[in-house]
């Protein structure tokens, strides 16, 4: 089960966890995650009990061919020791791969559970908390972290009790056979740990730095490598500096591979050497006990290669606070998301809200931003900054009520508050003060699936996942038929498109839609609206970066999604003012006028002046 020879890992563990507080109780949580495999824990520790047993047994046998076997002129004996000791050997390995498997069982099980806690856990944080964070620290934490606390109880568990189970035997067995050799072998370990310690120090730091600088790489060649950046970077970018700016990251990764190499490989030299030198001594100073008669030849023999299964354990178990600091440390870190506490929760005696058209009403609705201290974690943003709450008030006494089929459109300046009012409808958050309402029914105590069935929203970038146009449509409703999906492409003004695609819906979009047109990107929102067929539409502005023609047909492709159904739109032309039956003029997150077109124009305020310089020039 053991070699003699320590892990290479157990001699790099990065010692800056060692100083690092960990939060009470935080082993007691960690035990929980073994508890489910608390039946494969117990085979792994006696499988491993076993297999420390064997590499006492195995010297102890050599012992008995040499002094019972050869010196006797036994030759039965011999052979059947022989037999015996490779029985062993074939013992040893079953369990070597039983305890791989039990070790794999039990981590990739731990995994799995941290894996699918973490990522369900963020689908509940609100958008604030990803405004904030950093994607790939978050990802990191699904990766890197949570196999880092797999190490906390597999690797750290097989190396704790493995190697002390294995050490404690032959210690005792070396002091049965000869307690002079084994004092002078237990007085030789620190010619182990000393270079053990100053290399594995080294190592520890080459490891992080190449951990460090591949990241870094990483980072580089996925901001390269996706749509926006490969365009910005032909557009902008200057070819042979971006070669050698990769260059010089992928350098750094090949001379810190090749410095890692060097140490590794002097390490395990210098710890061979050692190994070597040890045996020497005492096969020394054993040989003169056994020519004086202290022990027998075969008890030097088993005696000597106890020694070389003693060092490597030792060695380890040196290193082990670091390597358990380490795996605690990524246990914390994974603790730190699955502990911050969602501030959109479904209320446990929530509602659905009532099917068929429904209104919507805003009821003096105040609402400002959360701080960073409620939504995200430091160490997931780049640079946390703000940590208190922001008291800016960005809506302060709104009242609103959209009538069933109705339209309210939503104008007024840049900042005054018409995106995070339509973020309220959808409940990407929840009003500081005050009730938002669909049908009747407060937000708040609304089950989160009848909300998103009764509210579709369509923004002015259309997000599109990098899947098929079947796939993006089926993300509104799972169980939609090709026709369902086809009749809605045709209503979203896509019907020509779909002529032409070259494989029909199983056609890939490409990353974020970029195989699509502005306008087709739009009209697939549109369409994946008009699947989910919504009581309530919220528009922010999906028609504000397209040009005329694209406009012309996804205007018309809206006028679908919005007949018969209560709607509220952030109004960008003039067309969209016209048509609604309210319209609603924003300032400073306060509602200044409501009324028809014709209505607030007769009134001479803000929106006679926001006509004149944002929608008159339509006219012409």
């Amino acid at each position: 089960m053991m070699s003699g020879r320590p892990s290479y890992r157990a001699l790099v563990n990065d010692g800056s966890a060692r100083g690092q507080a960990l939060p009470p109780g935080i082993t007691r949580r960690i035990i929980s995650y073994a508890r489910p495999h608390w039946r494969a824990i117990l085979l792994f520790l006696l499988v491993t009990s076993v297999g420390a047993a064997i590499v006492v047994a195995n010297p102890l046998l050599l012992k008995a061919i040499i002094d019972r076997g050869i010196v006797a002129g036994n030759s039965s004996l011999v052979i059947g020791l022989a037999a015996a000791a490779g029985g062993l050997a074939l013992l040893e390995g079953a369990l070597a791969l039983t305890g791989r498997w039990l070790s794999a069982r039990i981590g990739e099980g731990v995994i799995y559970l941290l894996r699918t806690q973490v990522f369900t856990h963020v689908q509940k944080m609100p958008l604030a908390f990803f405004t904030r964070t950093q994607t790939g620290s978050l990802i990191s934490r699904l990766n890197t972290d949570v196999v880092g606390a797999q190490r906390a109880i597999t690797s750290v568990l097989q190396s704790v009790v493995s190697n002390l189970v294995s050490a404690t035997a032959v210690i005792i067995t070396m002091l049965a056979l000869s307690w002079q050799v084994t004092l002078l072998a237990l007085a030789l370990v620190p010619l182990f740990l000393v270079p053990a310690k100053l290399i594995g120090r080294r190592l520890a730091h080459i490891s992080r730095d190449a951990m460090d600088t591949n990241a870094d790489m990483s980072s580089l060649m996925t901001e390269r490598f996706n749509v926006g950046g490969a365009m910005l970077v032909k557009l902008y970018g200057r070819p042979r500096d971006e070669a050698d700016g990769f260059a010089r990251r992928a350098g750094r990764v090949r001379d810190l591979g090749v410095r890692q190499a060097v140490f590794g490989g002097l390490l395990f030299t210098m710890l061979g050497t050692v190994t070597a030198l040890a045996t020497a001594m005492v096969y020394g100073v054993g040989g003169l006990l056994a020519v004086d008669g202290a022990f027998e030849v075969g008890t030097l023999v088993a005696l000597t290669t106890l020694m070389v299964r003693l060092y490597g354990p030792v060695t380890s178990l040196s290193n082990v606070h670091v390597e358990i600091m380490t795996a605690l440390v990524s246990f914390d870190r994974v603790f730190e998301i699955l502990d911050l506490d969602p501030a959109i929760k479904e209320s446990p005696d929530a509602r659905p809200i009532p099917r068929g058209p429904v209104g919507v009403e805003f009821d003096n609705v105040s609402f400002r931003y959360p701080g960073a201290e409620e939504t995200s974690v430091a160490s997931l943003e780049l640079n946390p900054q703000g940590r208190g709450s922001d008291d800016t008030q960005v809506l302060s006494g709104v009242s609103l009520r959209a009538e069933p089929g109705t339209m309210v459109a939503l104008v007024g300046p840049s900042g005054a508050g018409k995106t995070t009012l339509t973020h309220l409808v959808s409940r990407l958050y929840d009003p500081t003060e005050g009730a938002v309402r669909v049908g009747g029914l407060d937000l708040r105590e609304a089950t989160s699936d009848s909300l998103r069935e009764a509210v579709g929203v369509v923004t002015q970038d259309a997000q599109l996942f990098h899947d098929t146009v079947g796939a993006n449509l089926r993300y509104a409703k799972p169980d939609a038929t090709d026709e369902e999906m086809e009749a809605a492409l045709r209503m979203a003004r896509l019907g020509p498109l779909l002529e032409q695609l070259p494989d029909g819906l199983d056609t890939m979009v490409g990353d974020r839609g970029y195989r699509l047109s502005g306008g087709e990107k739009q009209r697939l929102a549109i369409a994946r609206l008009l699947l989910r067929s919504p009581s309530v539409v919220v528009l922010d502005e999906a028609t504000a970066h397209l040009d005329s023609e694209s406009e012309a047909a996804v205007q018309e492709a809206l006028a679908e999604a919005l007949s018969g159904r209560t709607s509220l739109v952030i109004a960008h032309r003039l067309a969209t003012v016209r048509e609604a039956d309210q319209i609603l003029v924003l300032e400073d997150g306060r509602i200044l006028e409501r009324g028809t077109h014709e209505e607030l124009l007769g009134r001479g305020g803000l929106y006679t002046a926001l006509y004149r310089t944002q929608f008159a020039p339509q006219d012409h």
